[in-house]
């Protein structure tokens, strides 16, 4: 009788072992791997912009750059500061842009060290003006640092895609 018992209980802890040994091994196969997090908060970056901008509100617009960020527009003019790209949104979604949709695809995200990030996106607006749709398209290059476990926006360059001109 002790042998059973004893055989027993051997073989309820090697399956405990078992069972624990698949469990790690499962979660392990859906942990992240390096650099998804970040890349994953980075896109939740540009969506933010893209929320921001298609609700009109400013100050969602702003909210992943960094509070000394630098914005160049796409027609070159320079805005400093967090506080400054907000109310400059706010005023192009109340006036010029206010029956706009953008939409942005991030394209690279190249990451020059882990706290230190350039990304490229591509961006098309839409715009109605009256009865007609002007459209155009972008590239931005955005530089993004991660501060406290969060990334921010501390360079962001805006470049107009002109169509090639056909001969």
């Amino acid at each position: 009788m002790k042998v059973n018992s004893l055989v027993g209980r051997i073989l309820a802890g090697v399956l405990l072992v078992a069972a624990c040994g698949l469990g790690a091994y499962a979660q392990g196969a859906h942990a992240p791997k390096p650099g998804e997090v970040d890349d994953a908060a980075i896109r939740a970056s540009v969506k933010n912009m893209v929320d921001g901008w298609n609700t009109k509100s400013g100050e969602l617009f702003a909210k992943p750059f960094a509070a000394d960020a630098d914005y160049v527009v796409i027609n070159g003019m320079h805005l400093q500061g967090h506080d400054v790209i907000a109310q400059s949104h706010q005023r192009i979604f109340d006036t010029i842009y206010k029956d706009s949709t953008l939409s942005l695809s991030v394209k690279q995200i190249r990451y020059l060290r882990p706290d230190v990030a350039v990304v490229h996106v591509t961006g098309n607006n839409k715009t109605r003006r009256g009865a007609e749709t002007m459209e155009s398209n972008a590239i931005i290059t955005l530089v993004m640092t991660k501060e406290q476990d969060a990334w921010k926006i501390v360079a962001f360059q805006n470049t107009q895609v002109v169509p090639a001109r056909q001969n």
